[in-house]
C-alpha cells in the first residue's frame, strides 16, 4: 500500500499520542492486572505469582459483597431517576418554549461543581441533626438519611443481607441532583433536532400530544437514552469522590462502594495486590456496559 505524504505526516503527528496512550493507559492496566495476580500485600514489593487468590478473597469478603450490593442499587436508582427527571424536564421545556435557556442553565449549574463539593453540601443538608430535618421535624418526620443502617426488602446473600440500603438513597439524591442537568441537555438537543413537520403530520392524522410523544418522539430519542445510560453507568460504577466526601464507607458498609474500598485497601492498608484486584473488577464492570455499546455503534456506522 502506497503511503502518501499527507498520510505519513498524519501518522507522525498521531504517533506521540498513540505511544502515550499505549504506555499510560493500556500499559498501566496491564501492570495493575499483573499486580492483582501477585502477593504484593505489604510495603515490600512481592511480585511472586498468586493466581486468583486475591479475587477469591474479595468475593468471599463481607465488605466487598456489600460494595457490589450497594453498586447495583446505586446504579439502578441513579440511572433511572436521571433519565426520568431529565426527560420529563426536557419535555416541559419543549412544551413551554418560554424561558428555555434560563431553566436549562439553572439545571446545568450543578454540573459545574465537583462531586466533592456536592458531597459536602448534601452532607450538611441531609445531616440527621440539621439541614432538611429542621423542617421535617415540624411534621414529626426525622429520617436518618445516610446514617441509616436498615436494608429494605433484604434477604441473605452470601455473608450479607441483599436489599436496598436506606442510606444509599441519600447518596442517590445528591448524585441525581448533580447529573440530571446533563440528561436534560441531551434530551433538549434531541427534541430540538426533531422536525416540526413530523409532529404536524401526526396531529393531522389525529394523534394527541401524548400519542405524539409516545409513538413518534420517544422512539426517536432512543439513541440519546442509550448514550445517557452508558455515560451514567460509567459514572456510577466507578463513583468515589461523592461518596468519600459525603458518607465514607458508612456504618456496616451501607454506603461503601468498590472505589472507596480500593482507595483504603491500597493507600491506607498497603494491600496493593488486593487493591489492584478491586480496580480490575471495576474495569470489567464498566466494560460490560461500554464494550457492547461501542460494538453496536460501529455496526450502526458501517
Amino acid at each position: 500500500m502506497n503511503i502518501t505524504r499527507d498520510r505519513l505526516m498524519a501518522l507522525l503527528f498521531l504517533a506521540p499520542s498513540f505511544l502515550l496512550i499505549v504506555i499510560f493507559v493500556y500499559g498501566f492496566i496491564g501492570w495493575t492486572g499483573w499486580v492483582s495476580l501477585s502477593n504484593w500485600n505489604t510495603l515490600v514489593p512481592d511480585m511472586s505469582f498468586a493466581g486468583l487468590k486475591n479475587y477469591i478473597y474479595l468475593f468471599g469478603d463481607y465488605r466487598f459483597q456489600a460494595d457490589l450490593r450497594n453498586t447495583v442499587f446505586f446504579t439502578i436508582l441513579f440511572i433511572g431517576f436521571v433519565i426520568i427527571l431529565g426527560l420529563g424536564l426536557a419535555i416541559l421545556l419543549d412544551q413551554t418554549k418560554k424561558g428555555n435557556s434560563l431553566f436549562r442553565n439553572i439545571f446545568l449549574f450543578p454540573m459545574a461543581l465537583s462531586f466533592v463539593v456536592t458531597g459536602v453540601v448534601w452532607q450538611w443538608l441531609l445531616n440527621p441533626s440539621t439541614g432538611f430535618n429542621q423542617f421535617l421535624q415540624v411534621f414529626g418526620i426525622q429520617p436518618k438519611w445516610y446514617t441509616d443502617t436498615n436494608i429494605l426488602a433484604g434477604f441473605q446473600w452470601g455473608s450479607i443481607e441483599f436489599g436496598l440500603p436506606v442510606a444509599m438513597i441519600a447518596v442517590v439524591i445528591a448524585a441525581v441532583w448533580q447529573m440530571t442537568g446533563f440528561s436534560l441537555a441531551m434530551y433538549v438537543a434531541g427534541l430540538t433536532g426533531i422536525p416540526d413537520e413530523l409532529r404536524e403530520a401526526a396531529r393531522i392524522d389525529g394523534a394527541s400530544e401524548l400519542q405524539i410523544y409516545r409513538k413518534v418522539i420517544l422512539p426517536m430519542l432512543t439513541p440519546i437514552t442509550m448514550s445517557v445510560v452508558i455515560i451514567m453507568a460509567h459514572i456510577s460504577l466507578k463513583i468515589f469522590d461523592l461518596i468519600y466526601a459525603m458518607t465514607g464507607s458508612g456504618a456496616n458498609f451501607v454506603t461503601d462502594v468498590p472505589g472507596v474500598y480500593m482507595f483504603e485497601t491500597t493507600f491506607r492498608g498497603n494491600y496493593y495486590a488486593n487493591g489492584a484486584a478491586i480496580a480490575i473488577i471495576m474495569l470489567l464492570l464498566v466494560a460490560v456496559f461500554i464494550v457492547p455499546y461501542l460494538i453496536n455503534s460501529r455496526r450502526g456506522a458501517s
